[in-house]
């Protein structure tokens, strides 16, 4: 990796940020053990972490944007994540609020992963990922998007 482009006092500044993170899933969805272990992990990483579970899109977009979220992190386990994607996608861009992180995590195709990106999801994280890539993941893109906006 390259010299970091960051002051000391915005190193410092970053290490002490907490993320607020929404974690959900779908109406459709009833295999939660993934996204709870993982709400778990941000938390002792020092996340704060909203879980919401069996909401719709537009259900999911409005209680991220009541808690003012860094990160969406939408867990899918059945058929359906394309267009729950596209509609928190789309929905985010409407109201100008683009600048959140989206993730998915879960049972999703591997030719569904370059669509997904193209709506604006940032990453897919597919079964076995380890949470702290997920972790490290969040720190180094939501970091970036905060540096962005200050």
């Amino acid at each position: 990796m390259g010299a970091s482009l960051l002051t000391a006092e915005q190193e410092q500044i970053m290490e002490r940020r907490i993320f607020r993170v929404l974690l959900g899933k779908t109406t459709m969805e009833c295999h939660d053990r993934g996204v709870r272990y993982l709400a778990t992990k941000l938390r002792d990483a020092g996340m704060e972490v909203v879980f919401i579970n069996f909401l719709e899109p537009k259900e999911i977009i409005d209680a991220a944007i009541e808690e003012d979220v860094d990160v969406i992190g939408v867990s899918s386990s059945v058929e359906g994540h394309l267009p729950v994607a596209r509609e928190v996608t789309k929905r985010l861009q409407e109201i100008g609020k683009d600048d959140v992180l989206v993730i998915f995590g879960g049972v999703i195709p591997e030719r569904d992963i370059p669509y997904m990106k193209a709506l604006g999801v940032k990453e897919v994280f597919g079964p076995g990922s380890a949470a702290d890539a997920v972790i490290a993941f969040i720190r180094e893109n939501a970091r970036a998007r905060s540096l962005a906006i200050e």
